[in-house]
């Protein structure tokens, strides 16, 4: 072919790659729940856990452990409360979590992406 471009069929070899590599590397809803339930158990750990309160370290320490224990029943609340769309080079997670009409609820709004995760919105609500 008179006039071909080689860069024209490489730039297109290295797309069709990156879009067959972002395809196999769309991360899985249960890789988002693994995900999600180490980021809430983080970040109650973190917040919720180290609160002052007047006993002391004690309290701190039973929520830890509380936090541990409860690690199947969030993922299975983050599993019922999830919706995926799925994009194929990529998957965007929405996650309504609400566990009783007393505490605040949080919705959280995650894309996958190259077998990771990024969390782009998170709100009480």
């Amino acid at each position: 072919m008179k006039g071909s471009n080689p860069i024209i069929y490489i730039g297109g070899a290295v797309l069709a790659g990156l879009g067959v590599l972002m395809v196999a590397t769309n991360p899985s809803p249960r890789a988002y729940e693994e995900y999600a339930t180490t980021e809430l158990s983080r970040y109650a750990k973190t917040n919720l856990c180290t609160q002052q309160n007047p006993f002391g370290s004690f309290l701190q320490g039973q929520c830890i452990q509380l936090v541990d224990a409860a690690q199947p029943q969030v993922r299975s609340l983050v599993a019922q409360t999830t919706q995926r769309k799925n994009l194929g080079v990529l998957s965007v997670y929405r996650t309504e979590l609400s566990v009783i009409s007393l505490l605040p609820s949080y919705e959280f709004e995650t894309v996958g992406v190259l077998n990771n995760f990024y969390t782009f919105k998170a709100q009480k609500r």
